[in-house]
């Protein structure tokens, strides 16, 4: 019978199936809809989280930077610079006149030669800050003597070599060593030395020279003798420089 109605033309011919069929399909979809609103400890947590919980706000923006007030420092022109009177560079628009008061009258009344302002009854003549009255004042203690600075004592001075050949009293000559008259040298030997206040050699050192002429002039120099050279009146010790030459005779 199912087959037969089936087949005529596709159509039922009890609609009221067709009403029940339909009723029955929207309840199941209506159970699946409202299943998830009652019973949504069922759901997944990390679903229930992400459809619950609102997304963080954005991060607030940064604060503008702080204004920088510039300040303006006013120069006031000095008028006086190192003691001196500066003349100005501008024109000012105002002069400030300075008005010094009035000394008030002497009542004791002043005299001649006196101090403006002075204390009745002073002497006449007096000097500023001085003591009311005229009363007498101590004299000021003296001056303390004057140091006397004694100049550095001179104990040794230099003089020239021929400034100082003019004090020789006593000038031994020196033996021309055999070997260096062989060998035919001849030559200069130079000296530094230090004469004592005594006139004496004392300290004989070689500048240039030599070597076969210089063991010959040591032992002649050094039995030298000169004047003592004073300075002041009292000897001094001398560095002076020596010259010792050498020669053959054609």
């Amino acid at each position: 019978m199912f087959e037969q109605s089936l087949l005529e033309g596709g159509k039922t011919n009890k609609p009221w199936t067709f009403m029940l069929s339909f009723g029955i399909q929207m309840m199941v979809i209506g159970l699946m809809v409202l299943f998830p609103l009652i019973y949504f400890d069922a759901l997944p947590r990390t679903t229930l989280t992400s459809f619950l919980v609102a997304p963080p706000p954005p991060p607030p923006p940064p604060p503008p930077p702080a204004a920088v007030v510039a300040r303006v420092v006013r120069v006031i022109p000095r008028q006086f610079d190192s003691g001196r009177l500066m003349a100005p560079k501008v024109i000012p628009r105002q002069v400030a006149e300075i008005k010094e008061d009035e000394l008030p009258p002497s009542s004791g009344g002043g005299v001649v030669g006196g101090v403006p302002g002075g204390v009745p009854g002073g002497t006449a003549g007096g000097v500023i800050g001085g003591i009311i009255g005229s009363m007498p004042t101590a004299a000021p203690p003296p001056p303390p003597p004057p140091v006397k600075v004694e100049a550095p004592k001179i104990t040794r001075i230099r003089v020239g070599g021929n400034v100082q050949q003019a004090n020789l009293i006593r000038k031994i000559t020196p033996q021309y060593p055999a070997l260096a008259k062989q060998a035919r040298i001849q030559g200069q030997v130079r000296f530094t030395a230090i004469i004592g206040k005594d006139g004496a050699i004392q300290n004989l050192q070689v500048i240039s020279g030599h070597p076969l002429l210089i063991p010959a002039a040591q032992e002649a120099v050094r039995q030298w003798q000169y004047r003592p050279t004073l300075l002041n009146g009292e000897p001094v010790e001398v560095v002076t420089q020596i010259d010792v030459n050498f020669t053959l005779s054609n």
